[in-house]
Formats: C-alpha cells, structure tokens, sequence
C-alpha cells in the first residue's frame, strides 16, 4: 500500500489546540475545506484519539505530561503569536514541522499543513534509515569478531577467513551476519566449511 501524498488531505483527522476563538474559526472553516476532520482540544482535557497532525497554539505551552504523550508521532503545526526567546524555546521544544504567525489568516493554513505532512515523512525516512545503518554497524562488529575468531582457529590471514565465513553462509544460504554471529556463539566455523 502506497503511503498517502502530502498534498492530499481528505480524510485526515487534525487535533486543534487555539486559544483564541477568531483564530479557531478560520482553521476550523478551511480545515472543513479541505475535507479534514477536526477534534477541538480544551487545555484541562486529554485527547481522546490520534491525530494525523496537531496545531497547538504557543499560548497551551509549556505541555503538561499528558498532552505531550498525545503528540508523539503527528506532525505539530505551532502556531506563535510571541517571539520572545521563551516562547520560541517551548515551540523548538515540540519539534515543530511547520508554524503559523498570528493573527490567522486562511491563506497558509494549506501550505503549512502539506510542509507538515512532508517534514514528518521524509523525518521518518531518515530515521528508518539511521536504524538500519547503526544495525548494520552493530552488525559489523559482529562479523568483525568472527573473522578474528576463524583467523585464529584456522591460522589465515583475514581475506581468507571472511573467504570462510562468506562460504559457509552461501552454503547455509544465512548472510554474513547469521553465519557470523553463529561462529562467534559456537567459537568456530560449521563442520562443511574448511
């Protein structure tokens, strides 16, 4: 299944924090536009669902723990009406993918929610990517102690102990990693191999 694109916004549900019933009104009328559905968040009171992306107004900040847990993993649209170096602190502290500057108006509420959804996307991408790098280079260690491991057992040098390692996991039809971490559990290469 095809991941929804960021420009699309039918069908997605936007938890509302704003203050200011004026600045409400306006998101609320072109978020009704743009066919999404919105869940109003009262300060005192904890979300009930999971959003799709959340617009909180830089005057419900700082977070109580609760409201925090309810952002993790949607995309905040913060919306600062102060730029003083405190504010702006607890608005960086949300991890913002896109802002809006009070007074609301309705132009921009559409770019800041495609750059939104975009900046969420292409941060998860980085961060699957960095998962798999740093398990790779867990990994690496791995088979790093099990060419050590078949260097000394067999008296090779190097090439030719992940020669033997690289072998017996074509064998076994196991990557290098599986074959690797075997020898280093059992202290030696499978008996087919050597």
């Amino acid at each position: 299944m095809s991941k929804p694109s960021s420009f699309s916004l039918r069908g997605r549900k936007a938890l509302v924090a704003i203050k200011d019933d004026r600045d409400l009104s306006i998101v609320k009328r072109q978020l009704e536009r743009l066919g999404i559905d919105i869940v109003t968040w009262e300060r005192d009171s904890t979300p009930e669902c999971r959003a799709d992306v959340v617009l909180i107004d830089d005057e419900f900040l700082p977070l109580v723990r609760t409201m925090q847990r309810a952002l993790l993993g949607s995309p905040v649209i913060a919306l600062l009406g102060t730029e003083t170096p405190s504010r702006l602190k607890l608005v960086l502290d949300l991890d913002p993918a896109s802002f809006l500057v009070k007074p609301l108006r309705s132009a921009g509420i559409y770019a800041a929610l495609v750059m939104a959804f975009e900046r969420s996307e292409r941060t998860n991408e980085l961060k699957q990517q960095v998962f798999k790098l740093e398990e790779r280079l867990r990994s690496r260690r791995i088979v790093l102690a099990a060419v050590l491991q078949v260097m000394h057992s067999h008296a090779v040098a190097e090439p030719a102990a992940f020669a033997l390692i690289r072998r017996a996991a074509m064998e076994q039809r196991k990557t290098i990693e599986q074959m690797s971490a075997e020898i280093a559990a059992k202290g030696s290469l499978p008996r087919a191999t050597g």
